[in-house]
């Protein structure tokens, strides 16, 4: 027994050292050095998320609320864009979002979240930041329909407000529009603007529609002009509806020249 405890007292140490190298080298064989590797990563980064799966989704999530916020500010900005121009064209208008539109129909029709519950009525005015949007042409308690000024069935009583010279628009499914002017010889020149006019019977006079892009004085029956729309209406997300202001009388736009 004394033999045998004065022999590892020599030699038992080394006997240790060899077997914990064994055991080192094997593991390394079988985890081809991750071991060695997720070592070096905590000795170099001690407060880096040990978790890889974990700190990606903390990320995702992070960017998830960066992202909101970014969204919440905008549509922010642009309720107070809306509510400011509201105040000045239409002060009892009701603030309203766009919840509905088809892609086979973008530039005809909207659908609106509010209706007869919130004080929406047919044939109120539909405006958006720049300008006409359109008007409501079916309501239900918590919804509106609106028929846009860009739809090529819409016909909308404009005129020049630099020389006064009236006509009727009608959509091109775009965001453009075409005026036909009720004189021969129109002074009309692009830049113009171009407001609804006080003879129509669907619209409030003054309101802003757009300005003129390009004249055909050769055009027949009646000279046209092609405008672009001011109110954005490619990209609509909220409006204001105005309610239609009495007038006597009321009838539908009047009629363009007939095409001979």
């Amino acid at each position: 027994m004394f033999t045998l405890r004065r022999w590892w007292e020599q030699h038992g140490n080394k006997i240790l050292m060899v077997t914990i190298t064994l055991i080192i080298v094997w593991g390394l064989r079988q985890t081809q050095g991750a071991f060695i590797l997720e070592l070096y990563q905590m000795i170099a980064n001690p407060l880096k998320t040990p978790n890889p799966q974990e700190e990606r989704l903390i990320n995702a999530r992070v960017l998830e609320l960066q992202q909101k916020l970014f969204e919440t500010e905008r549509q922010n900005q642009q309720l107070q864009s809306l509510l400011g121009y509201r105040q000045e064209q239409a002060p009892s208008g009701i603030a309203a979002p766009v919840i509905g539109r088809s892609a086979d129909h973008w530039w005809h029709f909207v659908t609106l979240g509010r209706g007869s519950q919130q004080g929406v009525q047919p044939n109120s005015v539909v405006l958006g930041l720049g300008g006409l949007v359109g008007r409501v042409v079916s309501v239900t308690p918590n919804t509106s329909r609106v028929l846009l000024i860009s739809d090529p069935t819409s016909r909308v009583g404009v005129l020049i407000t630099r020389t006064r010279h009236m006509g009727i628009l009608r959509g091109l499914g775009s965001n453009q529009a075409v005026i036909q002017f009720f004189d021969k010889v129109p002074d009309v020149k692009p830049g113009d603007v171009v407001v609804t006019s006080s003879v129509s019977q669907l619209f409030s006079p003054g309101t802003p529609v757009g300005r003129v892009r390009s004249i055909d004085l050769d055009k027949s029956p009646a000279p046209e002009a092609v405008i672009e729309i001011t109110a954005p209406i490619n990209t609509l997300e909220w409006v204001i509806i105005a309610p239609q202001a009495p007038r006597p009388q009321a009838s539908p736009e009047p009629e363009p020249p007939p095409t001979p």
